[in-house]
């Protein structure tokens, strides 16, 4: 029975340490009490083309029946390029690869799930990726999408990025999406 107690005090001395020790980081008003000893902002745009001689992102699956909505159960597989800019000309520091499906029956909600890799291959973080998988609502004007790992410099990266339809034909599919991501990595 002591020894129960015992423990149960070392353990309880320990919880109540780390929150002493915890510390506050003033960037955003995050409160830090993972071992998490870093924080990156990025900016970019995620260009997913459906159209042209050499789209960046195919249907693989469909569904075999009718629902509400025409996309819902298709796959497309994505090899999609991060570029500094929303314009075409501008710098690609990466891609995004992976896939999303169409995952909501109503025709009137555009709801991806993403699973997805957004490696980078430019500048302060060349050879480093993240991993992001979510619910994409893409008529919703900013969306939150998580991030739940990464390798290279972002090894066990967290964090979250909020994302804006800066071009979107409806029509074909094709659109530029604005990434602003915070990541909190080792």
């Amino acid at each position: 029975m002591e020894n129960k107690f015992t423990s149960f005090l070392v353990l309880l001395l320990c919880f109540v340490i780390n929150l002493v020790n915890s510390e506050y980081y003033h960037s955003e008003s995050i409160v830090s009490m993972a071992p998490h000893n870093s924080v990156a902002h990025l900016h970019f745009y995620y260009f997913d083309i459906h159209t042209g001689n050499n789209p960046s992102a195919i249907v693989v699956a469909q569904a075999n029946q009718t629902t509400l909505s025409p996309t819902f159960g298709n796959v497309y597989a994505i090899d999609n390029p991060l570029r500094e800019g929303p314009e075409e000309t501008s710098k690609i520091i990466g891609n995004a690869q992976g896939l999303y499906v169409s995952s909501s029956q109503n025709k009137d909600d555009v709801t991806l799930t993403m699973y997805v890799d957004y490696a980078f291959t430019y500048g302060e973080f060349d050879g480093s990726s993240i991993s992001i998988i979510s619910r994409n609502p893409v008529k919703e004007h900013t969306r939150e999408l998580t991030v739940v790992g990464g390798r290279g410099k972002f090894r066990m990266a967290v964090g979250f990025a909020e994302i804006r339809t800066h071009f979107l034909n409806v029509t074909t599919g094709d659109g530029i999406i604005e990434y602003n991501v915070t990541l909190f990595y080792y």
